[in-house]
């Protein structure tokens, strides 16, 4: 199963938020990695109690998995698990010190029906922050903007992936545009548009039918797909029986697909009144990303652990984790800036990004109106002293 693909058909998405929030609504006891561990306090810069909310909800935008290490970097030890809210909960920490709030974090994907993340912030007040990809920070402006406050990623991870049996001359997006083959992806993702607008793919190419699953793929490996190069790429090789090999891709953003992405955002609503708080919190956030990318052990190690209390997510191994950690470093997807800093914005970049996909968006009916940078995204509070060293 992909574990960043949001989309699946409107009638399961229904049926899936309606049992989830039933199952919130009944609950069980938090499932505790054990007792309370007695903290030392972070410095007095880095506590947060008195500025933030005493418990910081983040919503993420799949289940638990490496490229959250950022934020999976601010949970603290003795954290509960509840399996029916899909949430995992403890003390928020500034590596490893109590900044005295507590932080939440919410699974995405089928635990909340299959919504985007801004729709969930804007529906459920509780919710402070929330992992968007940099594409949906432009989708969502019209009617639910965020801004994001630190980017997680400084690229995306998705591809587009083939069987190199089956196309052995292949190196490239281009290729597959050139082959005319079936390129298979999912309803509501903006990328394949965007290709198609740069005569890289044609419109009559594309399938819109992918829903992470690996079957169709397995079936006809003649076709091309969508995935995340942190992920499919080994579930592929070791966790699919019925593949079992290699598979071969290109990052989108090799093509100029160039969008940051899980950034962490605030509803553009709450900005003001959450700015004391994320003053202090996004640098712990930055220095968090810069950890994780230097030594991602003992953050991987929390994430497995999380999601294997939890049934109804997809297996998540200590192997992949530990893949995908590698991968996002020397990919350089978790990466400074030119200046240096970790989780900063080039507001030229993004600035890019807005005016490529807004006529894009707008052709299919997305009512965006004119976007500028600043209005998706801020660097102001950032330290940019904070990078990977």
């Amino acid at each position: 199963m992909t574990r960043h693909s949001p989309h699946r058909l409107a009638a399961s998405a229904a049926v899936a938020l309606t049992a989830a929030l039933v199952l919130s609504a009944c609950g069980s006891a938090p499932e505790s990695t054990g007792p309370a561990v007695a903290l030392a306090p972070a410095a007095p810069t880095k506590i947060l109690s008195g500025v933030c909310p005493a418990q910081v909800d983040v919503q993420l935008q799949w289940q638990p998995q490496s490229d959250m290490g950022g934020v999976f970097g601010l949970l603290g030890p003795g954290y509960a698990v509840d399996t029916d809210a899909k949430t995992v909960t403890g003390p928020l920490v500034a590596q490893g010190k109590d900044t005295g709030v507590r932080i939440s974090l919410h699974a995405g994907g089928s635990a909340i029906g299959f919504q985007s993340v801004p729709s969930r912030m804007y529906l459920d007040d509780t919710i402070e922050l929330g992992l968007v990809h940099g594409d949906q920070l432009v989708s969502s402006a019209a009617r639910q903007r965020v801004i994001g406050v630190t980017p997680l990623l400084k690229y995306s991870p998705a591809i587009l992936m083939w069987d190199p049996a089956t196309h052995p001359g292949w190196k490239s997006v281009a290729d597959i545009g050139r082959s005319g083959v079936t390129v298979v992806v999912s309803q509501d993702q903006i990328f394949p548009q965007w290709l198609v607008s740069r005569g890289m793919l044609s419109q009559r190419q594309l399938d819109t039918s992918y829903s992470g699953a690996p079957a169709r793929f397995v079936a006809d490996p003649t076709i091309a797909q969508q995935g995340f190069a942190n992920a499919e790429p080994f579930t592929y090789q070791h966790d699919t029986p019925a593949w079992d090999r290699p598979v071969e891709y290109e990052l989108l953003r090799d093509v100029g697909y160039d969008v940051y992405d899980s950034n962490v955002t605030v509803r553009a609503d709450r900005l003001a009144a959450l700015a004391p708080c994320l003053r202090k919190l996004v640098p712990i956030i930055q220095r968090a990303d810069a950890d994780y990318v230097t030594d991602p052990g003992p953050v991987n190690a929390v994430i497995v652990d999380v999601v294997s209390r939890t049934q109804s997510f997809t297996p998540y191994s200590a192997d992949e984790a530990a893949y995908s950690a590698r991968l996002l470093k020397d990919q350089g997807l978790i990466a400074n800036e030119a200046d240096g800093s970790i989780g900063t914005y080039d507001e030229a970049r993004v600035q890019r990004t807005v005016d490529e996909l807004v006529p894009i968006l707008n052709a299919s009916g997305a009512g965006l109106p004119a976007l500028k940078a600043s209005d998706l995204v801020t660097n102001q509070f950032v330290d940019r002293s904070i990078g990977i060293r």
